[in-house]
């Protein structure tokens, strides 16, 4: 900016800056599939944290749990947390691992031969629900939704399960400044099953949160309670190994058996 006095080289220079922030933002945040994309997987599990929090703090219960399933499940399993205003972020990222030959159109074969699981607390519960209606409008169906202590934010409904999804469960707890909702519903019955809105009263059962802050502990227990009871998020953790197991096993039978040979199928965007 030879030639510039001072003054006016900064404002340049600031201007240019500007300009160029959503781009460096959206390099940031955009996630990084390259390697991921070097493999087809067949089961795709996201979850969101709650609140503020951030997709990597281990002291928070879908964080834990995702480290908990990574080495546990299926290698072909893809696991990753997101914070629930990242649910564009997560959105991408489904799509993107769904299109195994990177052509940028979901085929029918690719989108009906998803396994997915979505799950979520507080506020990530509810970004779980609304991802499940953004992949309907994309013809993609979801195993399972998983609710704990789910708090929508005031532009999204988290009380009613799109019919996408085959299978969806609720907890809650009843208590507190913040706490969860009480039941969920089926958009469509006939395609959805609830498998229960269920309650726990940590009042009655609490459970000990060492990692917690003092402002949850003291304004908001039963729903810190809710993230970090090992118990619920084990009983999560083998709701997800039992559908996955049971979709794999009806995959694979269903491979087994010959088509008609007149039977033609092409792929459509």
């Amino acid at each position: 900016m030879r030639g510039m006095s001072p003054v006016r080289a900064l404002l340049v220079a600031s201007t240019i800056l500007a300009a160029s922030m959503p781009q460096l933002l959206r390099a940031v945040e955009t996630p990084s599939l390259r390697s991921d994309n070097a493999a087809t997987f067949s089961n795709i599990v996201i979850g969101f944290v709650g609140g503020f929090v951030g997709h990597n703090n281990q002291h928070h219960g879908p964080v834990r749990l995702a480290q908990r399933i990574r080495p546990a499940f299926p290698k072909d399993t893809y696991v990753r947390v997101f914070e629930n205003r990242r649910r564009k972020l997560a959105y991408a990222a489904i799509l993107q691992l769904l299109d195994t030959n990177h052509d940028g159109i979901l085929s029918t074969e690719e989108r009906t031969r998803a396994r997915i699981i979505l799950f979520g607390q507080s506020w990530g519960a509810s970004a779980a629900v609304v991802l499940a209606r953004e992949l309907r409008r994309q013809g993609v169906p979801v195993l399972l939704t998983v609710q704990v202590d789910s708090v929508a934010k005031a532009w999204q409904n988290d009380s009613i399960i799109p019919d996408n999804v085959a299978e969806a469960v609720n907890f809650y707890q009843p208590h507190g400044i913040i706490h969860g909702r009480a039941k969920i519903t089926a958009a469509d019955p006939t395609k959805t099953e609830i498998l229960g809105n269920y309650l726990t009263d940590y009042k009655k059962t609490p459970v000990q949160c060492p990692d917690a802050s003092w402002f949850d502990r003291v304004f908001t227990p039963g729903h810190m309670e809710s993230e970090c009871d090992p118990r619920l998020w084990s009983q999560i953790e083998t709701m997800m190994r039992q559908r996955l197991e049971s979709r794999a096993t009806s995959a694979k039978n269903a491979a087994a058996v010959p088509a008609p040979a007149n039977l033609q199928v092409s792929p459509q965007p």
